[in-house]
């Protein structure tokens, strides 16, 4: 269609009830197709559960066109939640691509009408080595289920598009039998955030659970850590010079005694304390809050926030100082 073909602006404004509507239809096509999923769902997909969990080797997804697509997706799932898997484009398989499928795996196949040449002139072959086929399809008596060990039937009632053509409803439940299938693989298995956090080391989830306090703390020359005969200027040299805004006070076997913050330098102001005559033993907050190491950084958050600090003083198995933070630390590694 060329752009003199194209609806005009005024067009779409004269047709925006119907613009809507056809929206909504869509939601509602397919919202009715994945109800009608739930009737479908039954012991196939337990024998399915049972028969991914028995292989040993890697679950191999595989479908052509927007099946293939949904395939790519399911294949991402079941691989961050527990099961390993892999996508095969069917028509590759058949050039060579076949070969990356060994006979510790399985395969799920997918797609609507069943009859996909391309898939379906792969799987011969993948009989032959003794692979179980598991597949996603809308139609039972299809060339697909034929081949199959295991049919989870994924059938619907209309398309959501207008022409009952495109690939709409069909594929959503597709989607969603495969987030089914993964989340019952996921919850036999026991898999548990921490988990998912491995497989997820740069989202949010993965660095809240596998970030320690090691990792973010300021170690070395960069800890600000004076002993307790040294006067004021120079605990305030130090809390300059590490930018912490808190230095430890420690004794000569680097054990921490004590911390003193820019907080309590603004408290003991107002309170009028001659700093110059004191030492930094006799101005500092005694037993301090301390977090081992090892720690989850995510840990290290929690107790900020519950005592209403922002920096804190790490210290090792032996209880000795080894490092530093501040919620600016935890915010720069995104654990905040």
């Amino acid at each position: 269609m060329s752009q003199a073909q194209l609806p005009s602006p005024e067009w779409a404004h004269d047709h925006a009830a119907k613009i809507l509507q056809t929206a909504l239809d869509t939601l509602q096509i397919e919202a009715e197709a994945l109800l009608g999923l739930k009737a479908q769902v039954g012991p196939t997909l337990v024998e399915a559960v049972q028969a991914i969990l028995r292989t040993t080797g890697r679950v191999v997804v595989t479908g052509m066109g927007k099946s293939g697509h949904i395939g790519r997706k399911i294949a991402a799932t079941l691989a961050s939640t527990g099961t390993t898997a892999m996508f095969v484009h069917p028509a590759e398989a058949s050039h060579g691509d076949l070969g990356m499928i060994t006979d510790q795996d399985l395969v799920l196949a997918i797609s609507n009408s069943g009859e996909s040449d391309e898939l379906n002139a792969m799987l011969p072959a993948v009989k032959r080595q003794g692979i179980c086929i598991v597949a996603i399809t809308g139609q039972a008596s299809s060339t697909l289920a034929e081949l199959a060990d295991i049919v989870l039937l994924c059938a619907i009632q209309q398309e959501a598009c207008p022409l009952n053509l495109a690939p709409t409803a069909s594929t959503t439940a597709q989607l969603a039998l495969g987030d089914a299938l993964a989340m019952a693989l996921l919850d036999v298995r026991g898999f548990k955030k921490e988990d998912f956090a491995k497989s997820h080391p740069g989202g949010q989830l993965g660095r809240r659970l596998l970030t320690h306090v090691h990792d973010v703390m300021r170690t070395g020359d960069a800890i600000p850590k004076v002993l307790p005969e040294v006067g004021f200027s120079e605990v305030m040299r130090e809390m300059s010079a590490k930018g912490l805004g808190a230095s430890a006070i420690i004794n000569p076997q680097n054990e921490v005694l004590g911390i003193f913050t820019d907080g309590d330098l603004r408290r003991l102001l107002e309170q009028g304390v001659d700093f110059q005559t004191s030492t930094a033993g006799a101005f500092m907050h005694p037993n301090p809050v301390t977090v081992h190491r090892n720690a989850l950084a995510l840990v290290a958050a929690e107790l900020m926030e519950a005592r209403k600090i922002t920096s804190l003083l790490v210290v090792d198995d032996e209880g000795k100082l080894c490092g530093a933070l501040n919620s600016n630390d935890l915010m720069r590694f995104k654990v905040i």
